[in-house]
C-alpha cells in the first residue's frame, strides 16, 4: 500500500511538472473547451476521412442532410425525411433556405449535389459508401435534391447521416479538382476551423450559423503522444474532456476516483466490434465441426475481463448490442466457454491428444489489445481443451495483415470493424455478402473475400437483398435475425467483443451526451463559472 501511495505521488508530481513545462499539455489561456485524445489526425477532407477522430470533428464542423435526436433520424440540412418512390430507388429531399457556408457561399441543392458527387467520385477511402449505391443525383430546384439508387436500400437515410457526407463549399473545393484538402474544412456547421496542426485543431463558433449557437467560446482539441500523458493532464485539470484511447487500467482508476473528484463519466455501447475471421478454405477450418468446437471454446467473459478489465462487452453476434436487432446467437447456440457445451461439440469430431485441433491464430502486433487477447485466447483454449488443442500465435503489423487478407494467407485472424452509419445492415453485409463465387469455390470477389474468410452463401446474399428492400420494421428485423443465425450456424466469423465508449469531463463541464452513433456534439458543452 505504501509503495502504491508513493507511486501515485510520483505520477502527480510528474504531471504537475508537465503542466508547468508545457510538454503535451495545452495552455489554459482562454475559455475554450479543451478536449484531449491520443488519436491521430490524418485529414479533415470529408471525401477521404475514415478515422474516428476525423468523423467526430466533421460531425461538429459540418452539417449533413440528416442527424439524430435520440435514436430517431431527424432532418438537419433537409427539412423533412425523404419522399421515396414506390420502387425504392428515387429519393427527393427538401432543403433548408438561408444557410451559408463558412466562406459566405450560399447553400442550396446544387451545393449539396456537388458535395455528394465529390465524396463518391474523388476516390477517397469512404467513397464506396455512396459510389456503390448511388446511380445519379441532381438539383431539381434550389431547395430540392433528387438521388437515384442502383438498388433499393431502406437504410439509405441513415447512411446520409454519416459524418463525411456533410455539405462543403463549392467555392472552396471546386478548384481542387481531384486533390484532397486535408488541412482545411469549409462547411455549414456551428464551428469553423481556425487552426490545424499535427498536435491538434482549434475551432471557433461560426457567427452566421443557421441553427442553435454553441454555448462555449470554442474548442481546442489536443492530441497527446501517449495515454499516460492524457491521463495525467485530465487528472490535473489541464484537459476538460478526455476521449478515447485510455488504457483499461486508467479508465478503471478514473472511474474509481470519480465519486471523490466529482468527474463526470459518460459511457455508451461502442460501435466497434472485434471478430475472428475464419478462412474457410484452409484446414481444419474447411470443416464445420472444427469451427463449431472453436465457437464453443471461446470464453468471452474471461477474455473481456483479462484483456480489458471489464471495460469492453462480450459480443455474441456480428451486430453490437447498441442495435435493437442484435441477437445473442452465439451464446444461444454455443454457450460461452462452458465445459458441457465444449464436450457436446467435440463429440462430433475426431480431435484427440493424438490428433489435436491445430489453431494457428494471427493478430496485429501493433495493436496492444490484440497482442494480449491472442495470449489470453491461447491460454484459455489450452485450459479448456487440454491436449486436444495445439495453439500457435503469429503476429504482423496491421498494414501487412490487411494487405494480405484477400490472398487467403491467414487461417484465423483477429480484426476490428467500426460501423460507418447507424444501421444493423452495416455489421452484416460488409462481412457476409459476396459479389462473385459459388458453394464449391467459396467467395472469389466481394466482402467476405476481402475479410479473408471466403464465405459464400446464396441464402445470405438473398437475405441481404431482401432486408435492404423491406420497409416494414418487424419483417426487416426478422430477416436481419436470420442473417445473424446463419453466421452462427456456419461460423464464418466469430464475434469476440465490442468496445465501450467512455468519456470523462471535469466537474465544471456540462452538456456532454453521446449520440446514438457514439459521437457527441461540441456546441452544448459549457463551463460553469
Amino acid at each position: 500500500m505504501a509503495q502504491r501511495r508513493l507511486w501515485e505521488c510520483f505520477v502527480l508530481l510528474l504531471s504537475l511538472l508537465l503542466v508547468a513545462c508545457g510538454g503535451d499539455v495545452p495552455h489554459q489561456g482562454d475559455h475554450s473547451i479543451v478536449i484531449g485524445t491520443t488519436a491521430r489526425l490524418r485529414t479533415l477532407d470529408p471525401a477521404d476521412a475514415y478515422e474516428n477522430l476525423a468523423g467526430l470533428l466533421l460531425f461538429n464542423l459540418g452539417d449533413r442532410l440528416y442527424t439524430y435526436d435520440g435514436k430517431n433520424l431527424i432532418p438537419q440540412l433537409a427539412t423533412a425525411l425523404p419522399e421515396v418512390s414506390e420502387d425504392g430507388l428515387t429519393y427527393r429531399i427538401p432543403l433548408r433556405r438561408g444557410v451559408r457556408f463558412h466562406d459566405g457561399t450560399p447553400f442550396n441543392a446544387a451545393a449539396m449535389a456537388f458535395s455528394l458527387e465529390r465524396f463518391m467520385n474523388s476516390g477517397g477511402q469512404p467513397a464506396s459508401l455512396l459510389a456503390g449505391r448511388v446511380k445519379d443525383l441532381r438539383a431539381i430546384t434550389d431547395d430540392l435534391l433528387e438521388i437515384r439508387l442502383k438498388e433499393p436500400f431502406v437504410a439509405f437515410p441513415h447512411l446520409l447521416a454519416f459524418s463525411g457526407l456533410c455539405a462543403v463549399s463549392p467555392t472552396a473545393y471546386r478548384a481542387a479538382t481531384n486533390r484532397f484538402l486535408p488541412t482545411q474544412f469549409v462547411g455549414t456547421g456551428p464551428y469553423r476551423l481556425v487552426q490545424y496542426s499535427s498536435d491538434g485543431v482549434r475551432l471557433e463558433p461560426f457567427a452566421d450559423y443557421w441553427g442553435a449557437k454553441p454555448r462555449n467560446a470554442g474548442i481546442r482539441l489536443q492530441i497527446f503522444s501517449s495515454s499516460a500523458n492524457l491521463y495525467n493532464a485530465f487528472r490535473t485539470g489541464a484537459v476538460d474532456v478526455a476521449i478515447g484511447a485510455l488504457d483499461p487500467d486508467q479508465i478503471r482508476a478514473l472511474k474509481a476516483e470519480a465519486a471523490t473528484k466529482h468527474w463526470r463519466v459518460v459511457t455508451g455501447a461502442g460501435n466497434a466490434v472485434t471478430v475472428l475471421s475464419i478462412n474457410l478454405r484452409q484446414p481444419p477450418w474447411d470443416q464445420l465441426a472444427a469451427r463449431q468446437v472453436l465457437a464453443a471454446s471461446v470464453n468471452r467473459q474471461r477474455l473481456t475481463e483479462r484483456v480489458f478489465l471489464g471495460e469492453a462487452e462480450p459480443l455474441y453476434s456480428l451486430v453490437p448490442s447498441l442495435f435493437p436487432e442484435s441477437e445473442p446467437v452465439f451464446r444461444d447456440r454455443y454457450g460461452d466457454g462452458d465445459s458441457s457445451r465444449i464436450e457436446h461439440w467435440l463429440q462430433k469430431t475426431t480431435f484427440s491428444a493424438q490428433q489435436p485441433l491445430v489453431v494457428n491464430l494471427w493478430y496485429r502486433a501493433n495493436v496492444p489489445s490484440n497482442v494480449l487477447a491472442a495470449t489470453v485466447l491461447k491460454a484459455s483454449l489450452e485450459r479448456d481443451l487440454g491436449d486436444r488443442v495445439q495453439v500457435q500465435l503469429d503476429g504482423a503489423d496491421s498494414a501487412t495483415i490487411y494487405r494480405n487478407l484477400e490472398s487467403g494467407a491467414y487461417p484465423l485472424v483477429l480484426l476490428d470493424w467500426y460501423g460507418d452509419f447507424y444501421d444493423a445492415d452495416n455489421y452484416l453485409e460488409p462481412f457476409l455478402s459476396c459479389d462473385r463465387g459459388s458453394v464449391k469455390t467459396g467467395c472469389e470477389s466481394g466482402a467476405s473475400a476481402a475479410w479473408g474468410s471466403f464465405f459464400y452463401s446464396p441464402e445470405a446474399n438473398a437475405l441481404i437483398v431482401a432486408s435492404r428492400r423491406e420497409a416494414n420494421p418487424q419483417r426487416r428485423r426478422a430477416l436481419l435475425r436470420q442473417l445473424q443465425e446463419l453466421n452462427a450456424e456456419v461460423v464464418a466469423f466469430l464475434p469476440l467483443w465490442q468496445s465501450e465508449t467512455t468519456l470523462f469531463t471535469q466537474p465544471n463541464v456540462q452538456g456532454l451526451a453521446l449520440e446514438v452513433n457514439q459521437l457527441f456534439a461540441f456546441a452544448p458543452l459549457q463551463k460553469e463559472q
